[in-house]
């Protein structure tokens, strides 16, 4: 039913959440069958829906970064193909230039076709990270990359499904031999793991088809779709609110904010409303950015700042389509750029800016630390070795306020992956963990204060390959409104001295030496060394000294308890 003034709004919430619920049972799917350590327990994993035409429709809360530019990935397939697709063909990808994101997240994409029309009515698309696709380091992840060509294999287009046949034999050629005819570089180190988890992938697709054809049974694909179409202008005109209440609020619609990456690169915004200006140039290294994860980080800041409960979708960026990336910048890097910091870092430091430019929060801990380390590969006769990668990401402190106290020990922003189970870790790879806990006062203090970091530690138990790829090691993460910044994070290497690696046993103190390795380093380490990672807090909001405030906002608050807290909760931690 829908009236003269516009849609019926209990049907629009009703579609709202029947196209959430497919995303969620998609997502449950791939939890459920996946094998990977990446997947099953971190659930680095996102499942979304796509209009005919590509746009975002709707998606379970999964990982910001993925959710905003999977819709990059379907279109592009869409020209790609055209109307050579049919019922029965699974498409995957993880170019950047394609609409990936970083190339150890691959997507799958599923075309539904209507039962009676044969028509593409719904797109299905589950992107996953997985923790080796090749490259010069395990992990895939390599903080010493200068060119997509190092960082694994990187695949434009490719039909793993066709007709309803898996296709095997071309997925090992992508995954294995192509990565490895780059000098320095190997193919998938543990090819089996990936192929199980793109296949539990294919299959959460499936579920997601199978539903929508449900809901098409139920009310007829108009009305489906006609409702498809409203929730997307729904986002839309909450936006437009959202950007006309700043106006107000701050008496100008011109809005500006910069901050810069470790390496002193600038990410500058200024909003008219909207144009980024003033961006530093493409990196030699790996944190140029791809348009689809500058686009994912925007419509995140946009959705993150609505106080509506709508469905994070493509209606979210309509009033910003006007939004335009400095040519040759690094977020707009040419086709061979390396990129796979600029999806877990630069996307970051791009969060930052737009809630700093519209006031909304001091700064978080701006990082996702990404630790991988493994073994495997080419040695040093250019000979295949197997191995195996293992990947995680780790948490820090979020920014406070206008209200509210940054959270502690929490993945921020862009990111919402959980960590390694302490168990998994050590029966499943050789480390110990020695420590894991919060880093007391690492946030920044204020009327309210940031959120803490943590500090993680671990042992290897043999010679391994570890590598870190992180920011906010040389800038801390900055408080707004007289709020203090948070301390920055650090890498340590706790290395064992050994007469092999050049150390000067009988001169020195036998006690291990502490290595500061920086924010991005590669090394091996051999039995009983540690690394020791201290993440970064979040800003501080507010004034310390001012004592009133101070005090109102430290008082103790009471939390709800109960069956409906804890039903929340489990909600939210699905």
């Amino acid at each position: 039913m829908e009236s003269k003034t516009g849609p019926d709004p209990i049907l629009l919430t009703l579609f709202a959440n029947r196209f959430m619920s497919v995303a969620e049972a998609m997502g449950r799917s791939l939890q459920q069958t996946s094998i990977s350590t990446n997947i099953k327990e971190r659930l680095d994993f996102s499942c979304a829906l796509f209009a005919p035409d590509g746009d975002l429709v709707a998606n379970a809360p999964f990982i910001p970064i993925h959710l905003g530019s999977m819709s990059f990935a379907v279109k592009y397939q869409m020209n790609l193909y055209g109307k050579e697709l049919k019922d029965g063909d699974v498409l995957m990808t993880n170019s950047p230039h394609a609409g990936g994101s970083h190339l150890p997240d691959i997507t799958i994409i599923t075309p539904v076709f209507d039962t009676e029309s044969n028509e593409i009515i719904f797109f299905t698309a589950s992107r996953g990270h997985h923790a080796d696709i090749g490259g010069i380091l395990p992990g895939s992840m390599p903080p010493t990359s200068v060119n997509i060509f190092e960082e694994g294999a990187e695949i434009v287009s490719f039909k793993i499904v066709d007709n309803g046949l898996f296709d095997q034999k071309g997925l090992y050629e992508y995954m294995v031999d192509k990565p490895a005819q780059y000098p320095g570089s190997s193919g998938c180190r543990n090819i089996k793991d990936v192929e199980s988890d793109l296949k539990a992938q294919i299959a959460a697709n499936y579920k997601g088809v199978q539903l929508i054809r449900a809901i098409v049974a139920d009310y007829s694909l108009k009305t489906v779709q006609k409702y498809m179409f409203h929730i997307r202008e729904n986002a839309e005109s909450s936006v437009r609110n959202l950007l006309r209440d700043v106006v107000k609020r701050t008496g100008s619609n011109v809005l500006t904010s910069v901050d810069y990456l470790d390496d002193g690169s600038p990410i500058k915004l200024m909003v008219e409303i909207d144009e980024a200006a003033g961006t530093g140039c493409e990196v030699r290294g790996n944190l140029n950015s791809p348009i689809s994860v500058v686009h994912s980080a925007v419509i995140y800041c946009m959705r993150a700042m609505l106080d509506v409960d709508i469905p994070l979708n493509a209606g979210c960026l309509v009033p910003l389509d006007s939004a335009q990336n400095p040519a040759k910048s690094l977020l707009s890097p040419s086709r061979t750029a390396a990129v796979c910091g600029g999806n877990v870092l630069t996307s970051q430091r791009i969060v930052d800016v737009v809630l700093k430019a519209f006031h909304a929060c001091a700064a978080s801990q701006g990082c996702t630390n990404n630790l991988t380390f493994g073994t495997g590969g080419k040695n040093k006769d250019g000979v295949a070795v197997a191995g195996w990668g293992y990947y995680e990401t780790i948490a820090g402190g979020s920014g406070a306020g206008p209200g509210w106290h940054g959270t502690s020990g929490v993945h921020t922003h862009i990111t919402n992956t959980r960590i390694g189970d302490v168990e998994i870790l050590e029966r499943r790879y050789p480390v110990l963990l020695h420590r894991f806990g919060l880093r007391p006062e690492s946030g920044g203090d204020g009327i309210w204060h940031g959120g803490d970091g943590v500090i993680r530690e671990f042992e290897v138990t043999h010679g391994l390959q570890v590598s870190i790829l992180s920011e906010r090691r040389t800038r801390a993460p900055y408080g707004m409104e007289g709020g203090e910044s948070a301390m920055m994070g650090r890498n340590t290497w706790i290395k064992q001295r050994r007469k092999e690696d050049g150390d000067l046993l009988e001169f020195e103190d036998q006690g291990p030496r502490h290595v500061n390795i920086g924010g991005k380093a590669t090394v091996f380490m051999g039995k009983g060394d540690r690394l020791l990672i201290e993440t970064p807090g979040g800003g501080g909001w507010g004034d310390p000294t001012n004592e009133v405030a101070y005090t109102l906002a430290h008082q103790p608050v009471w939390e709800v308890r109960g069956s409906f807290a804890e039903r929340a909760a489990a909600q939210a931690s699905f």
